[in-house]
């Protein structure tokens, strides 16, 4: 979704600056109109910001660990008992990010006003997400707010931990490959052509393969250039067509069923929203307003569209395992155990064992995903780069047999 800056008018002439999430411009603009706010300005992220105040900075979110520090600052102040502005107040000499010091600043000053730490929270969702606020506003109404601290630092810590095991088992894997590219690379760019000058100078036949081979790079010289500037401009396509609505949401939706990878996206999302909802209805928030906020938390469009579909069809009496099977996204195990714990009353206990049950096969499926993608990729590029050098020494090989 793309995020939107306003400064709006509220009912008593105050004005009141922020920023918003919204699909286009006409639907932030009827969302803020319907919350009572005059709108005097009203810009997409990155469009011209004149007179709002806000600088680049401002759009900079704060990376995940440094808000899980935060929070457990957070929890350790409230905790002490110390008062309300003063905790606001060490966190602010505490935080090094700008954006974020700004923002915790405006949150102070709306807290010393008579606002709610949730209200003046939700004025900056580029910082604090609609999961977060409702965390907040969940520990304020029942009094304790330590407890639902605690509650989602759990959560924050598992989720970093998912997304740390899904980056690790992508890393060395992507490093392996732009490794053998360079090497092949450097053969073909610099090897091969020295070999090139020295065949230059020898009256007799090549062998087919090698003739082969000092064609294809003999012609392939001439289109290094086209080609560098075409797969750029592919590139940079690809990359506008991905930020379209259509665009993301056509490629997110091919990621979950490519072979390989795509069964461990389908885990990972389904983690990612079984723990995000199990964490929400464990404070207290009724379940249409809890999946609306989850799936906030699904990076992917396409199973965030469909958990939207499935708020309209919870809305209008279907049950949460029903609405969640009609995309046939989730695994049919998980749509049927959580049948199971709405059917029994316990559904957040279910959608935590949900969560434990596929984050543990995932972290299966990364542990034998790498395990077997390394030697394999590793065999790949050995046998292109001895292939070529073989290609290349035929014909000494050929010399030396007829001495």
């Amino acid at each position: 979704m793309a995020l939107f800056a306003y400064r709006v008018a509220r009912s008593d002439g105050s004005t009141l600056d922020g920023q918003t999430e919204g699909e286009e411009e006409h639907l932030v603009r009827a969302k803020l109109e319907g919350q009572g706010f005059l709108i005097f300005q009203l810009q997409r992220r990155g469009a011209a910001t004149v007179g709002l105040g806000l600088g680049w900075h401002a759009f900079r979110r704060l990376p995940l660990q440094e808000f899980l520090v935060f929070n457990q600052e957070l929890l350790a102040l409230v905790k002490a008992g110390l008062p309300v502005l003063r905790v606001w107040d060490l966190l602010i000499e505490r935080t090094n990010h700008s954006g974020f010091q700004q923002a915790l600043r405006t949150v102070r000053q709306d807290i010393r006003g008579g606002a709610s730490a949730s209200e003046a929270l939700s004025k900056h969702p580029i910082h604090f997400s609609d999961l977060y606020i409702a965390t907040i506003k969940a520990g304020e109404q029942s009094g304790n707010l330590a407890e639902v601290l605690q509650r989602f630092i759990a959560y924050l810590k598992l989720m970093i931990g998912l997304h740390q095991k899904v980056s690790k088992a992508l890393a060395y894997p992507g490093f392996l490959v732009l490794v053998g590219v360079a090497v092949i690379g450097f053969l073909l760019s610099y090897v091969v052509p020295t070999f090139v000058s020295v065949y230059a100078e020898t009256t007799k036949s090549l062998p087919f393969a090698t003739q082969l081979l000092l064609d294809v790079v003999k012609g392939g010289q001439a289109y290094v250039v086209p080609g560098i500037l075409g797969v750029a401009a592919l590139g940079l396509a690809g990359r506008a067509y991905y930020t379209t609505p259509a665009g993301r949401l056509a490629v997110d939706r091919l990621s979950l069923s490519m072979p390989v990878i795509g069964p461990i996206f389908v885990k990972h999302y389904t983690v990612q929203l079984t723990r995000t909802l199990a964490t929400i209805l464990a404070g207290g928030t009724p379940l249409v307003e809890a999946l609306s906020i989850a799936r906030g938390a699904i990076a992917n469009r396409y199973v965030s569209v469909g958990v939207a579909d499935a708020v309209a069809e919870i809305r209008e009496g279907t049950t949460l395992a029903a609405a969640l099977d009609r995309p046939k996204v989730f695994p049919k195990l998980a749509v049927e155990m959580l049948s199971v714990g709405e059917e029994t009353g316990s559904l957040p206990t279910m959608l935590h064992d949900v969560a434990e049950f596929y984050e543990g096969d995932l972290d299966l499926r990364l542990t034998q995903l790498t395990t077997w993608i390394e030697p394999v990729l590793l065999l790949i590029m050995g046998v292109l780069v001895g292939a070529i050098v073989i290609v290349m020494y035929l014909p000494v090989f050929q010399m030396a047999g007829a001495v």
